[in-house]
């Protein structure tokens, strides 16, 4: 059973914010090392990681955190045919929150507009997961009731 391809906009949206973040951390470092800031290797221990590229490091590292249960949901909705409508504006709503997170965070990195954001991802993780929830419960439901 497939379910709505929709819901794979978003999450090619969120792996190019993955491979834009990759493309910052290699501009940052190589301008740090060409303004002398640092040698190439002083990126061998995060201490010798100058500021600016320190903070897209991390920025790069936090696309590996709470997107892993993005993609894994996402994907188990299509499967099981429960990427509804509503299951595809929670992953806009997601994806989108991402890019206002990382555009904060690699450019003024103010925490207090940052962590809106990121609180916004974590609840349309959730609503996603709690969608999945209700799906399998229901499909579960039904098979078990022979319908």
């Amino acid at each position: 059973m497939n379910g709505n391809i929709a819901i794979f906009w978003p999450v090619i949206v969120q792996a190019f914010l993955t491979l834009v973040v990759y493309g910052v951390v290699i501009v940052r470092r190589r301008a740090a090392v060409a303004a002398g800031e640092t040698r190439v290797d002083g990126f061998r221990v995060p201490a010798g990681e100058p500021a600016k590229s320190a903070t897209a490091v991390r920025n790069l590292s936090n696309q590996f955190e709470l997107p892993v249960l993005f993609f894994v949901v996402c994907l188990a909705l299509y499967i099981t045919n429960g990427a509804s409508w509503l299951a595809v504006v929670a992953a806009w709503v997601f994806a989108i929150s991402r890019l206002v997170h990382a555009a904060i965070d690699l450019g003024p990195n103010t925490i207090a507009l940052r962590m809106p954001a990121f609180v916004v991802g974590v609840v349309a993780v959730a609503v996603l997961w709690i969608i999945l929830a209700v799906h399998v419960a229901n499909v579960g439901a039904v098979i078990h009731n022979g319908v």
